[in-house]
C-alpha cells in the first residue's frame, strides 16, 4: 500500500511538473512575440538567455526575425540576428530570408551584422541584391557586392538586379551596378533588357546610363 502511495504522489508530481512547464512555456510563447512587436529587446533577451528557442514561429508561421524587420522593430531585429542559435536563412511563405528583407529596407546595420554570421547572399531565385537594388540601396548594394553577391544573378523569370534598379531603384544604383559590372544586354525570359525595364518605369536618368552603356559595349564587341 505504501509503495502505491509513494508511486500516486510521484505521478501526480510528474503531472504538475508538466502542467507548470507548460504554462510557462506559453507565457513565453506570448511574451516572445510581444516583446518583438513592442520592439523590447530587454525582454526579448531575458528569454534567449533562458534558453527561449529564437526560431520560433508564429501561429501563422512566420519567423521571429522577419517579423522585427518587417514591424520594424530594430532593437529586437538586432537581438534576435545575435542570439547564437538564430537560423539567418529561414525563408517566408513567399520565399524571402531576413537578409532580403534588411536589403529591402536599407537597413545597413542588420545586413552587416547577418552577413557577418553567414547569411547566404547568393540564394536561390530572387536575392537579396534584386531587393537592394529594388529600392536603390547603394550602401547595402556594395555590401552584398564586397561579399561576392553575384551581380546578374536571375529571378525565377531571368530577371536581374540592374533591371529591377533600371525600372524601379535610383539612377545612383544603376549607375554602381553597371560600374561593377552589371551586364546591360541580358534579357529576361519576356526578352526584357534593364533599358526596356527604364524606359516601361519612365526613368531618363537610368535610360541615359544604360544607353551609354549598351553603346560601349556594343563598340568594343564585349556583347
Amino acid at each position: 500500500m505504501k509503495i502505491i502511495l509513494i508511486n500516486y504522489f510521484k505521478k501526480t508530481l510528474y503531472l504538475y511538473v508538466l502542467i507548470g512547464f507548460g504554462v510557462c512555456q506559453a507565457g513565453s510563447y506570448d511574451d516572445f512575440f510581444k516583446a518583438i512587436k513592442r520592439d523590447d529587446a530587454q525582454t526579448l533577451q531575458q528569454l534567449l538567455t533562458r534558453g527561449f528557442d529564437p526560431n520560433t514561429l508564429d501561429p501563422q508561421g512566420q519567423h521571429g526575425l522577419l517579423l522585427a524587420i518587417q514591424e520594424p522593430s530594430p532593437m529586437a531585429a538586432k537581438t534576435l540576428v545575435d542570439a547564437p542559435k538564430i537560423d539567418l536563412n529561414t525563408l517566408n511563405m513567399s520565399g524571402e530570408s531576413p537578409l532580403m528583407m534588411a536589403a529591402l529596407k536599407g537597413e545597413l546595420d542588420l545586413a552587416t551584422r547577418m552577413v557577418k554570421k553567414g547569411a547566404d547572399v547568393n540564394k536561390t531565385g530572387w536575392t537579396p541584391l534584386h531587393y537592394a537594388a529594388s529600392n536603390g540601396h547603394v550602401a547595402v548594394i556594395k555590401l552584398l557586392l564586397e561579399n561576392y553577391a553575384y551581380i546578374d544573378a536571375e529571378s525565377p523569370n531571368g530577371t536581374t538586379p540592374l533591371m529591377m534598379a533600371s525600372m524601379y531603384g535610383s539612377p545612383a544604383a544603376v549607375k554602381l551596378l553597371l560600374d561593377e559590372g552589371a551586364d546591360p544586354m541580358l534579357k529576361n525570359q519576356q526578352g526584357l533588357t534593364a533599358l526596356d525595364f527604364a524606359s516601361r518605369g519612365n526613368r531618363p536618368d537610368a535610360i541615359a546610363l544604360l544607353s551609354k552603356a549598351v553603346r560601349l559595349k556594343q563598340a568594343t564587341g564585349t556583347w
